[in-house]
């Protein structure tokens, strides 16, 4: 017995270690075969897991005897998950493990500091509803990225819209009912943004950016996959919302700035049980902010639950909320004459005095705004899976909405006052089931997405007429005579609530609500040829149904589209450089009209097909340097065809064959050269012209809605990586525009805004905690306008200062 305890002792020992010796090894690829460096694996219910290396190969050691399961998940990927077993051996190698690209639920958290290029991320499952990266992609798309909105201290939407290379604001958001966003040029048109996490979401004011991700600014026609409902044919732009993530920690920001900003921030995250998967993120905002003129406000409140839920490696639920309450004044813009000539002709002859608001503190608009999704996520195998969304939108305009217009009847540059008290709603459905798909036929790989979709739009509107209520001189003179009558007067008109309710008094009421449907089904396949050559083929089949004025069965009409897309890429080296063409389509539907002479009997009822874009492209797109080079160029040709138009035989006909062109070239470049150094800049060249059209007002002419002919930005933000000054870091740029038609008609002659170039800097300590900012925004105070037959002023210089602690 004395000699049998230590060999007993001695035969734990070395059963012990050769136990812990158990290891289990594998390699981790992608559909190309190509190994995925960084990916997690973890063992299931333990502390145990690593990363693959640079060949994709894992090992874990020290591994007890028994049945286990490995997770391994990397961002952009599905998880998988992997059983094995270990009994009296000392190594288990498993078969390569290929990871199948996924949604945009992301498991995992991505260590910012640790990715080049910080200015750029190009792979997106929103863009195709595929989750591409950018240089497979046949579709042009700027991505702005919430590190370019931290370098810049962004506290509004517009501000970081300037960094979207080709986008241009047209007018700031006014807050009116049914389209009180702000207006933006893309690619010669006009657009809104009105899509949040790829599905509609809508708002009459701004947007705020304490809950961006990243903005996607697509390019072009883009109604195959998304419908006409929320794009142009210049393109849509989709936000991108914070999302729950694995761990606990957040934010808090404080930035205070000229003009009475006042903005604050939080951000937190945290597991609800880590046992079941379930995280829960809060983002909200409280922002007030004066003008730069005499009157003039904004104020808001915002927060945005998220939760997202893994049952299991198969399902998995989450859920978007983003709640708004604002109040504004609405920005009173200078409405020039459409159908006669001003009495000037550009703004050294107006002489506007761009300080005076035209309106009081008093009278403002109240905008609440709810937008809420819903996504469910199966895995149907590991080469299919089941995707269906619901999101819900409500906005809402309450309270007094005034617009300046020169009726050319008074004497001199004189702009009478419309005001009305607003009360509209407008309200959204949307319903999508997707299947999406990563297969093979034969030897060629397919990408698919099959979807059905459903959306509804209904609009209330129980506003109160416009009223007369005085006129001013861009001087800031003022008088009360009603141009629209013969009497001269001189009645006072004060911009109080009071007054003007008094004045309303006498306006009807409006009692109207409409509503229209679109039922639509799509699919998009991108076909790997090779592994360097791909073409993505789509079509949308669109029925559109309006109920129109709810009371007025006489205005219902339906419509039916086919939309079709197509696209080939060929990278010459693969991931690095490809060369692209696509064709995209975009449509409107068109109302039915009276025809027909009145004099000669009763007008019959005309029924159009839908308006329609098509847009040629082709561009070279780069990934080199080991993703410290993202550059695109492109070149376009949309021509929008079938608009309806007067007949030009007969002023009562209308016929189809209204057309307009627009083409141009655009550049950007996402550039990190050395670790620190971050730059993006942007150029596009834009030539618009309605080259078919029996109205001469605007034959051969310019758009408005198109905006500048050139836009260019620039960003370079610097944080030193060593030595006495790290963590110091610079800022600087610039955006400008070439001159733009405010009015560009054959009977009003043109009125011209100049070009302009706004320089920005910026100054920041970045700690492992904390960051501290100064930006100077329109450092040289340079006074510019924007404008859409109107005068918008912009910002003078301001100052921001920004104090953020991570958590």
């Amino acid at each position: 017995m004395k000699n049998l305890l230590p060999i007993l002792t001695l035969f734990l020992i070395l059963h012990s270690a050769i136990a812990q010796t158990n290891s289990v090894t594998g390699t981790v690829v992608d559909h190309n075969n190509t190994p995925i460096f960084g990916a997690n694996v973890s063992i299931i219910n333990t502390t145990k897991g690593t990363q693959t290396n640079e060949n994709g190969v894992f090992e874990i050691s020290n591994i007890s005897d028994g049945n286990y399961t490995l997770s391994i998940s990397f961002i952009g990927y599905r998880t998988k998950e992997v059983s094995f077993s270990i009994s009296n051996q000392n190594h288990v190698h498993l078969e390569t493990i290929l990871l199948y690209e996924g949604n945009e639920i992301l498991n995992e958290v991505l260590i910012e500091g640790e990715r080049r290029n910080k200015f750029s991320r190009k792979k997106t499952a929103y863009v195709s509803k595929l989750p591409l990266k950018d240089i497979e992609n046949t579709q042009v798309y700027s991505t702005i990225t919430n590190e370019i909105l931290k370098s810049q201290i962004v506290t509004n939407f517009d501000d970081a819209l300037k960094n979207a290379t080709g986008v241009e604001q047209l007018w700031t958001s006014t807050g009116r009912g049914g389209d009180g966003a702000g207006y933006y040029a893309l690619r010669g048109f006009s657009v809104q943004p009105q899509l949040v996490n790829g599905l509609p979401g809508l708002t009459n004011g701004t947007i705020n950016p304490a809950n961006i991700e990243r903005i996607e600014v697509l390019k072009g026609p883009s109604a195959t996959l998304f419908g006409n409902a929320v794009s142009s044919y210049g393109g849509l732009i989709n936000v991108v919302t914070k999302k729950p993530y694995v761990g606990t920690g957040g934010e808090l920001s404080f930035t205070s700035g000229t003009y009475g900003l006042n903005q604050i921030v939080g951000d937190f995250n945290t597991a609800l049980s880590e046992k079941d998967n379930l995280y829960f993120r809060l983002n909200t905002a409280y922002t007030t902010e004066q003008s730069f003129q005499d009157a003039g406000f904004r104020k808001s409140f915002f927060v945005a639950p998220s939760l997202s839920y893994k049952v299991n490696n198969r399902l998995s639920f989450s859920f978007y909320g983003e709640i708004t309450q604002a109040e504004q004044t609405n920005p009173t813009f200078l409405f020039l004459n459409r159908s006669a000539p001003t009495a000037s002709s550009n703004l050294e002859e107006l002489g506007y005095n761009n300080k005076l608001s035209f309106t009081s503190n008093d009278l403002s608009l109240q905008n609440p705004t709810q937008n809420y999704r819903i996504e469910m996520d199966y895995k149907l195998s590991d080469t299919w899976q089941s995707q269906t969304l619901l999101s819900k939108s409500s906005t809402s305009t309450k309270g007094y909405y005034s617009y300046l217009f020169d009726f050319g009847v008074l004497e001199g540059d004189t702009y009478s006052r419309y005001i009305n008290k607003q009360n509209a709603n407008t309200q959204t459905t949307d319903i999508q089931q997707n299947f999406i798909g990563d297969f093979n036929i034969g030897s060629l790989r397919n990408r698919m997405v099959v979807g059905v979709d459903y959306f509804n739009e209904t609009q209330t509107n129980n506003s109160t007429g416009y009223a007369f209520y005085g006129n001013v001189t861009p001087d800031g003179g003022s008088n009360g005579d009603n141009p629209f009558t013969a009497d001269v007067e001189t009645d006072a008109f004060p911009l109080s609530t009071s007054a003007v309710d008094a004045a309303l008094a006498s306006q009807g009421v409006a009692n109207a609500k409409s509503k229209y449907h679109i039922y639509s089904l799509y699919a998009s396949d991108v076909i790997n040829f090779t592994e360097t050559l791909s073409a993505m083929v789509g079509l949308r089949l669109d029925h559109f149904d309006n109920e129109g004025d709810l009371t007025n069965p006489d205005d219902d009409y339906n419509q039916t589209t086919l939309s079709p897309k197509f696209g080939v890429v060929y990278q010459p080296i693969k991931d690095q450089l490809s060369v692209f063409g696509n064709y995209q389509n975009g449509f409107t539907n068109v109302a039915p009209q009276l025809v027909g002479n009145p004099d000669e009997g009763p007008q019959t009822l005309q029924t159009f097909n839908p308006e329609q874009a098509n847009q040629l492209e082709f561009g070279i797109k780069t990934n080199l340097f080991n993703n410290r080079l993202n550059a695109t160029v492109s070149y376009y040709d949309i021509k929008v065809k079938d608009r309806v138009i007067t007949d030009p035989s007969s002023p009562f006909n209308k016929i189809q064959g209204g057309e307009v062109v627009s083409k141009g070239f655009e550049i950007e470049i996402n550039a990190n050269p050395i670790d620190g150094l971050n730059i993006r800049a942007g150029y596009s060249n834009n030539d618009s012209e309605t080259t078919k059209s029996d109205n001469t007002e605007i034959l051969n002419r310019r758009p408005l809605e198109a905006g500048p002919k050139t836009l260019y930005n620039f960003w370079a933000n610097y944080e030193f990586q060593d030595g006495s000054l790290e963590g110091f870091g610079l800022g600087f740029g610039f955006n400008g525009a070439s001159e733009r038609f405010a009015i560009n008609y054959a009977s009003t002659g043109e009125f011209i805004l100049p070009s302009y170039t706004i320089a920005n800097a910026s100054v920041f300590y970045q700690a492992s905690k904390y960051r501290i900012g100064l930006k100077l925004n329109n450092a040289f105070n340079k006074e510019y306008y924007k404008g859409w037959t109107t005068i918008n002023p912009q910002m003078p210089r301001t100052l921001l200062a920004n104090i953020s602690y991570q958590f």
